[in-house]
């Protein structure tokens, strides 16, 4: 049976579904690829900086902490600016924020004024994770809202896909600090356009909350902790196959950096079919009569049965049976992480959605910063077998815990 909010929910999505709402996903699309190209500048042309600046390594990976911190806190506050905002303004100002934050990297003089930059973005890049979901919320009816998720989440690794060649032909033809002003200046050409063409649908009233967000019964309620205890479980897996298994295939398989360029693009390609694949599978399972909420969570488990056949790379198989379980397991990450997105969306009311949501992502961020430490460590001692094993278990352990939090409130 489903909540009154997943029925509040239903019907404004049936009534607010904008004829604008495909070129505003496409606007949503770009900037998550503009997030991830202004978020992989400095470790692309992290050397150049070191070396003009005078940075040593210790004092690179700190700079890195200031990001990474900032960046999880600012999800605890940019749900709650999101909802008081509206979409349209709220992303405008998060990402405009970025942008120029990206841009002062390029102005830089020592490792100070570095440092303070990227906090600076990481306070700024996870409003378009909020202000995604609440314009998805605003214009997408449910069986649309999974797809439409997963197509601007995709953009994050269209971004991670052509921000090293990008970046490093900007830097190349005019220098370091030409990158990062020119790579920040194309968020404020976006937002010119997303000014333009972003409008409540039907000249309904811009989805913002006026009145005081009650965060008691947002911090009672057993399915935001719950959904971000999941968060907090699976994504530490994304994030070693994003940061940690191009470094293994090159230390424990003796992988060239070449190979390793030419084929880790399939990962990432895979993870974009998971995105998109993820929405549309739960929308598919809607569209046959299944409940929204139920069809996500359908969708998890079967994402979690197949993320745990990554164990099996501990095996030391070939190259192509390691990258098609990498594969495998991106894809399957990406459809449960997206569905874990549009299930916040399906399960509280529009008011507070953006809120909810930075919490809950508030929980990937900070298991992704503790993980990183874990894994770090057992890679040192060149222990990546333990690291596959481990990260085998986590998505059935997320499923669960998804599950049981949502239970008898969908």
């Amino acid at each position: 049976m489903q909540s009154p909010a997943v029925a509040t929910n239903e019907a404004e999505a049936g009534v607010r579904a904008s004829k604008l709402r495909w070129a505003i996903l496409a606007m949503l699309f770009a900037a998550t690829v503009l997030n991830y190209v202004d978020r992989q500048t400095l470790s692309i042309l992290a050397s150049s900086v070191q070396k003009d600046l005078g940075i040593d390594d210790i004092g690179y990976a700190r700079i890195v902490q200031y990001f990474l911190i900032a960046y999880a806190i600012s999800y605890l506050f940019a749900g709650w600016v999101t909802d008081k905002l509206g979409a349209k303004v709220s992303l405008a100002l998060f990402l405009g924020w970025w942008s120029l934050a990206n841009m002062a990297t390029g102005w830089v003089r020592n490792a100070g004024q570095l440092g303070f930059a990227r906090l600076m973005l990481g306070v700024g890049e996870p409003g378009v994770y909020t202000a995604g979901p609440k314009a998805v919320a605003e214009h997408f009816p449910p069986a649309e809202r999974g797809f439409a998720l997963g197509v601007y989440t995709a953009g994050a690794m269209i971004g991670a896909t052509i921000a090293p060649p990008l970046i490093a032909w900007l830097a190349l033809r005019y220098g370091w600090r030409a990158a990062f002003v020119i790579t920040g200046a194309a968020g404020f050409v976006w937002l010119v356009v997303w000014l333009f063409v972003y409008r409540s649908p039907d000249g309904a009233q811009p989805a913002r909350t006026t009145e005081p967000i009650a965060w008691g019964p947002i911090l009672r309620d057993r399915r935001v902790w719950g959904l971000a205890v999941a968060r907090l479980i699976a994504d530490p897996v994304w994030y070693f196959y994003l940061f940690w298994f191009p470094k293994y295939l090159t230390d424990a398989r003796g992988m060239t950096l070449i190979q390793v360029a030419s084929l880790a693009w399939i990962v990432y390609l895979a993870a974009d079919l998971g995105s998109i694949g993820g929405g549309w599978f739960s929308g598919r399972l809607i569209r046959g009569g299944i409940a929204p909420a139920r069809s996500r969570l359908i969708a998890m488990g079967c994402a979690a049965l197949v993320a745990p056949l990554g164990m099996l790379i501990a095996l030391k198989l070939g190259t192509a049976p390691t990258l098609a379980l990498g594969a495998l397991v991106a894809f399957a990450h990406l459809v449960f992480q997206v569905n874990i997105g549009v299930l916040v969306v399906d399960l509280f009311p529009m008011r507070t959605v953006a809120t909810v949501f930075g919490l809950i992502a508030a929980g990937s961020a900070f298991g992704g910063f503790a993980s990183t430490y874990v894994v770090g460590q057992l890679a040192s001692t060149g222990d990546y077998d333990g690291v596959f094993l481990l990260m085998g278990m986590l998505h059935p352990m997320a499923w669960l815990v998804a599950w049981l939090s949502t239970r008898g409130k969908q």
